[in-house]
């Protein structure tokens, strides 16, 4: 017997159970990205490889361990995209959109892909969606993406599930003299390293802060402090954000080890946190890199951005219960029709309401059915009323109105009256 098909391991079908939630959440992010003046942008899932190369780091584990790389017929080495804000990077130099020093404040969502070790809250495929904001190099940009998320938590109703840690890397001068004496301190303490970061040691020796090892841990609490080696514009500019947050009254823990995990942060860095998804608790996170466009040839350009994963704060709404109950229904009225006169009718009638009322979700049954089962899958849709067509009402022009999800009885409502009558019913409802 054949081998059944299935999804590649860690990329998982989202089915229409949970679209309505999903949906929910985008559309939610979408208006508040409009509200704060933030523009659209799509770029295509695979790249060149050389691009994550250059722009993340050839030594960060995401580019030595984690991307889908391959060649295609040409001989080109490509690769799906395993975050968003280098592909970002490449768009706007090869369109020259922020030449001349225009701002640009964008947003993306989409896929990305990471061969890691599939588990809750962490995928092979993935989606987040991301802002980049280009050729505004103050720290009042930087509060103004965190104070959107803060907004963004609120209207989701999960602000008490979430923390803010922020920290700040400096300049890549001052980063350089931290990382000097940090590889001073650890390798006086190299037998003591956990086998991963004596590896990091040697190629990315920030990302030892990060480690998930309880002795290395331990080590780093006599660790130096990136605090002591910022320089004064460095500084300054950390100051500039934590007294906006704290003018607009945004709580916040300041993480000396919070380092990100991609080579090209500069000055700030930021995570939103929470402890409700176990193992995986960054929902949002991002920071300023200025030198990145530059980096990737294009003229000295400074940038900022964040990305958050929409599995994880899906799972969030679900966890914390926080899904709207008006997502959970699909169907807010469904139109019953028997016999062919009938049917012919309820379609006709079904397009003019739809017409009066383009918001109204109205499923008419397809089929056909005896009176019971098209009452039952009137019931399974989830509607809250059912609408009635047979002889008796196609001779008198007017539908049966039958509540299903409360009290009142059913009634005849006049076809031209139907919009008006729904319109108030619904909204009611």
């Amino acid at each position: 017997m054949s081998k059944s098909l299935q999804a590649i391991r860690g990329m998982n079908d989202i089915l229409p159970e949970q679209t309505p939630l999903w949906r929910y959440f985008e559309g939610t992010v979408a208006r508040l990205l409009d509200n704060y003046g933030y523009r659209q942008i799509r770029m295509p899932i695979v790249e060149f490889t050389e691009l994550f190369k250059r722009s993340i780091g050839e030594v960060t584990d995401i580019v030595e361990k984690e991307m889908y790389t391959f060649e295609d017929r040409n001989g080109d080495s490509l690769t799906l995209r395993p975050e968003g804000t280098a592909a970002c990077v490449r768009a706007v130099l090869e369109h020259g959109i922020t030449g001349g020093g225009q701002v640009q404040k964008l947003w993306y969502i989409g896929p990305m892909f990471r061969h890691e070790r599939p588990q809750k809250g962490r995928y092979r495929q993935f989606h987040q969606i991301g802002l980049e904001v280009f050729n505004l190099d103050g720290p009042d940009i930087d509060a103004e993406l965190i104070v959107l998320t803060w907004r963004l938590w609120g209207e989701l109703g999960i602000r008490d599930a979430v923390k803010l840690e922020l920290n700040s890397l400096g300049t890549s001068e001052s980063r350089g003299r931290y990382r000097e004496a940090l590889v001073e301190f650890l390798s006086a303490h190299l037998d003591k390293l956990d086998e991963d970061s004596q590896r990091r040691l040697k190629t990315n020796p920030l990302r030892v802060l990060d480690t998930k090892n309880a002795d290395t841990q331990a080590i780093l609490v006599d660790a130096p402090k990136m605090a002591d080696y910022l320089d004064d514009e460095s500084r300054a500019h950390f100051e500039g954000l934590k007294a906006r947050l704290d003018a607009v009254g945004i709580p916040y823990v300041i993480n000396p080890k919070l380092v990100r995990g991609l080579d090209y942060y500069s000055k700030t860095v930021f995570e939103w946190v929470t402890d409700k998804l176990g193992a995986q608790g960054t929902v949002c996170a991002g920071g300023r890199y200025d030198g990145l466009v530059e980096q990737m040839g294009g003229k000295p350009t400074s940038g900022v951005g964040f990305a958050m994963g929409i599995e994880r704060l899906v799972l969030m709404l679900e966890t914390l219960d926080k899904i709207p109950q008006e997502i959970a229904r699909q169907v807010d009225v469904y139109l019953c029709a028997f016999g062919e006169a009938a049917e012919l009718a309820a379609l006709a009638l079904s397009e003019r309401v739809r017409d009066q009322l383009p918001n109204l979700r109205l499923q008419i049954n397809a089929g056909g059915g005896s009176f019971k089962s098209q009452f039952k899958k009137a019931d399974k849709s989830g509607a809250l009323y059912a609408l009635i067509l047979g002889d008796d009402e196609l001779a008198q022009q007017v539908v049966g109105f039958k509540p299903l999800r409360g009290q009142g009885e059913q009634q005849s409502i006049a076809w031209d009256a139907l919009a008006a009558h729904l319109a108030t019913c619904v909204v009611q409802g």
